[in-house]
């Protein structure tokens, strides 16, 4: 298994992409609570690095399937910031045109089938996605990202059999969060590790640290090449942690503030940022000046979100339908 580590470019656009994420995502818990944004939203704050070191080896038309909790996979994966924030306000330049929200972001042109609010929904869509590229012999790939209370949900075994029985170009990565909405992962599980289900259908599965980038990276790096090889599938668990509710509003009475703050010392942004100061591939002017940058593009998105209009009334039954001809 390859250990070495991403050229200093790869890892700087790595930190690029998180600090968008990270920043977006504070943006959208800062505009919540004023009753700008409609419907719910889920912040992935201190996911960032698996989202990022999974899109890290992919390309535009490969394919994602996201979760409820899919702000990060859209950034990561290149969905445009501003079509992002105006679906969040509602308004017609939003990715659904203000239709969907939250929970349903989605870009097809570079390969994001969506956010899904349904649990455990998106192994299905990533299974035929890569049923498709097979079919039509590419080299495409598609990721199902899930969560630990997804790992229970049957779609995603019946999902993960089928792609190893037909041997389908897809990556399944659980991001393990430690919590199904309010529920403690040992509480709703009978075993601690998810990745050793993959014995199960036999393919190959393997635990790593969500919160380093570079090992995620590394990990499903390896699970892309063989899956764009014809090799067939992989699981991938990715323990990680979310610094905030399950939701915006959650008063979080599950766990207790030490366990976040022992989480957060382990921030991923600022444990890339460690490594690439020792390499000497970033300085801290240089990291200031990324954040600022990401800081400047939420700042713009808000902007065009808040000057975009609402959608018509006489729209609301287009694009329910497929129009076949």
């Amino acid at each position: 298994m390859s250990t070495s580590s991403p050229s200093a470019e790869k890892m700087r656009e790595m930190m690029k992409r998180m600090l968008l994420i990270r920043n977006f995502e504070l943006k959208v818990r800062e505009l919540f609570p004023t009753g700008k944004l409609p419907g719910f939203v889920h912040i992935s704050v201190g996911e960032e690095a698996v989202p990022v070191g999974v899109c890290s080896n992919l390309r535009d038309d490969d394919y994602i399937t996201s979760t409820h909790r899919g702000h990060g996979h859209c950034i990561a994966k290149g969905v445009d910031v501003n079509a992002m924030m105006a679906e969040l306000y509602g308004r017609s330049t939003g990715t659904s045109k203000g239709k969907g929200g939250s929970m349903h972001i989605f870009d097809f042109s570079i390969g994001m089938l969506g956010a899904n609010g349904i649990v455990g929904a998106g192994g299905p869509l990533a299974t035929g996605a890569a049923l498709s590229a097979k079919y039509r012999k590419t080299d495409q790939v598609a990721v199902c990202f899930f969560g630990d209370a997804a790992a229970n949900q049957g779609a995603i075994h019946e999902s993960m059999n089928l792609a190893s029985v037909w041997k389908l170009p897809v990556v399944f990565v659980c991001e393990n969060n430690q919590y199904a909405q309010f529920t403690p992962h040992s509480a709703d599980s009978s075993v601690p590790d998810i990745y050793i289900r993959a014995k199960s259908y036999g393919m190959p599965g393997e635990m790593v640290d969500g919160m380093d980038v570079l090992a995620v990276h590394d990990r499903v790096g390896e699970a892309v090449r063989n899956a764009r090889a014809s090799k067939g599938p992989a699981l991938i668990e990715a323990k990680t942690y979310r610094f905030f509710g399950h939701f915006e509003g959650d008063p979080q009475v599950y766990r207790t503030q030490t366990e976040v703050q022992e989480w957060q010392k382990r921030d991923p942004i600022h444990s890339l940022k460690a490594k690439m100061a020792k390499d000497g591939t970033l300085t801290d002017e240089q990291f200031v000046k990324l954040d600022d940058e990401a800081k400047e593009k939420v700042s713009n998105a808000v902007k065009f979100a808040e000057s975009s209009p609402d959608p018509l009334p006489q729209e609301f039954e287009e694009d329910v339908y497929v129009t076949y001809k």
